[in-house]
């Protein structure tokens, strides 16, 4: 194998019966918070059970992500975790998946432009202190932005919900259906 080939394959990490995790990068046992090291670093990588090679990767990444959210300050309120279950096994489960990962990578972009401006006004890179005395000077700013972009991104799911809707009645207007009473018909009743 090329060194280019090793470097675009992802880290192999291995999952044991005996739930731990070995990392075949560095021949050695490796816990949770070492995944989430990993995560953090942006390193790419891959958790397969050792014995049947079945993908566990997301199945690691949500036990962090219950870790996280189990400790200190969550970021899903109970109502949030309660709509999403909501959308598994619904029509619009695909549909939702996508919003929230286009939503999360927009976020991520609004970040690192941020990241960008203050590098030039500041000359340097924030180290963790210095971000949480700016985003405390910056959080009214920040929320204001959200909302906004909250609001276009809600609309846009609206919109998208609406040309569904639009589409199914326009398949279905072939089929022989008994029209549908007006709202205003069942009131004159």
């Amino acid at each position: 194998m090329t060194q280019s080939q090793t470097a675009s394959s992802p880290r192999l990490i291995k999952k044991y019966p005996n739930r731990r995790l070995y990392d075949t990068k560095t021949s050695a046992y490796i816990t949770l918070a070492d995944v989430k090291q990993l995560v953090l670093e942006n390193e790419e990588f891959q958790v397969v059970d050792a014995k049947t090679s079945e993908d566990l990767t997301r199945s690691i990444l949500l036990q962090i992500i219950l870790e996280e959210e189990s400790g200190g300050v969550p970021i899903f309120s109970s109502m949030a975790l309660q709509q999403i279950i909501r959308f598994y096994g619904h029509s619009m489960q695909g549909v939702m998946g996508s919003f929230l990962d286009k939503n999360i990578q927009a976020f991520m972009e609004i970040q690192e432009r941020m990241a960008e401006q203050s590098k030039g006004l500041y000359g340097s890179q924030f180290g963790p202190e210095a971000w949480t005395q700016f985003m405390n000077v910056q959080t009214p700013i920040l929320q204001n932005m959200m909302n906004n972009y909250i609001d276009q991104s809600k609309n846009l799911f609206v919109q998208m919900q609406d040309q569904m809707q639009d589409q199914t009645r326009s398949m279905f207007s072939v089929f022989p259906f008994p029209p549908a009473a007006s709202p205003d018909t069942d009131k004159k009743k």
